[in-house]
């Protein structure tokens, strides 16, 4: 019993954001895909269930009940049956912490999986019983379960398929400064809530890089301004991005910090990205392919 599953980095291309509602979710409605880099979850037989966290962010992560890995873990042995035999955990932490990447999420999302995989653990009702325990953990958790591109609407949580676009060649950039999801919302509805769960129609499909970034200049992330105001530095890595010729369009993913540049190819992506690594030896670089969406 031996195995890991990545846990892919989500990114929102579009973020519009509608007023605080009643149910204490602002509805929304945005483009996420997800990126070839992420954390790595792994799964090991032990003599006792435990759980670790290593990796380059992983000191600033805490390993208690609350978090997201041991929250899934739960849930899966406590809907298994018969309990499994013991298992070691480990996160393995590459994505900056608070980076608008969704990790916590996704980590959640690969560790059901992984535990479904290694166990043979099966959910009554299937995927659809799997996206129900899912959604138990949080917004974010049922489209990165899903784990491919999708527009996601309501909480995040309903899900319709995102029109057709191929693989695109990117670069995540996060100055190293944390931007905590709750603090920009709380923030964004002080500021009246200036956006709006709306968006320009989605075509039905985009054939390239540079057709995709024409769309997206069309559309928004509602709080990338809050952001900004919580977080300067987040400004900077916006500026060395709009700056570079090889960013078609750039733009902050979800509550920030980390910000996202299309390149119409991957010698692209690789020069910006070794561009800004230079000239920002501080900042989290990271060249990466973004999953397309297929018919």
């Amino acid at each position: 019993m031996d195995a890991q599953r990545l846990a892919p980095a989500k990114v929102n291309l579009t973020l519009h954001v509608g007023p605080l509602g009643a149910d204490g979710y602002h509805p929304l409605r945005s483009l996420v895909t997800f990126a070839d880099v992420g954390d790595v979850v792994r799964l090991r037989s032990a003599p006792a269930m435990g759980f670790e966290i290593e990796g380059p962010f992983g000191a600033e992560l805490k390993g208690g009940a609350d978090n997201l890995v041991i929250r899934a873990r739960d849930l899966a042995l406590a809907d298994h049956g018969p309990e499994p035999p013991p298992f070691q955990l480990t996160l393995d932490k590459r994505l900056p912490i608070a980076a608008g990447l969704g990790g916590g999420s996704a980590d959640a999302a690969a560790t059901l999986r992984l535990i479904g995989e290694v166990t043979g653990w099966r959910v009554e009702g299937g995927e659809a019983g799997l996206m129900r325990i899912a959604g138990g953990l949080g917004a974010d958790v049922p489209m990165c379960l899903a784990g491919r591109p999708a527009i996601a609407e309501g909480r995040g949580d309903v899900l319709r398929p995102a029109p057709a676009f191929p693989d695109l060649d990117a670069v995540l950039v996060n100055p190293l400064r944390p931007s905590p999801t709750g603090a920009v919302y709380r923030a964004y509805d002080a500021a009246g809530a200036p956006g709006g769960a709306d968006a320009p129609d989605w075509p039905a499909s985009l054939a390239a890089a540079d057709a995709v970034a024409g769309f997206l200049a069309a559309c928004r992330n509602d709080l990338e301004a809050l952001a900004i105001a919580l977080q300067p530095a987040i400004a900077e890595v916006l500026a060395a991005l709009r700056a570079a010729p090889e960013a078609l369009i750039a733009r902050m993913s979800g509550s920030g910090a980390t910000c996202f540049a299309i390149c119409a190819d991957a010698a692209a992506a690789r020069r910006l990205g070794s561009n800004i690594t230079a000239a920002h030896p501080g900042w989290w670089v990271q060249a990466c392919r973004l999953a397309g969406s297929r018919p």
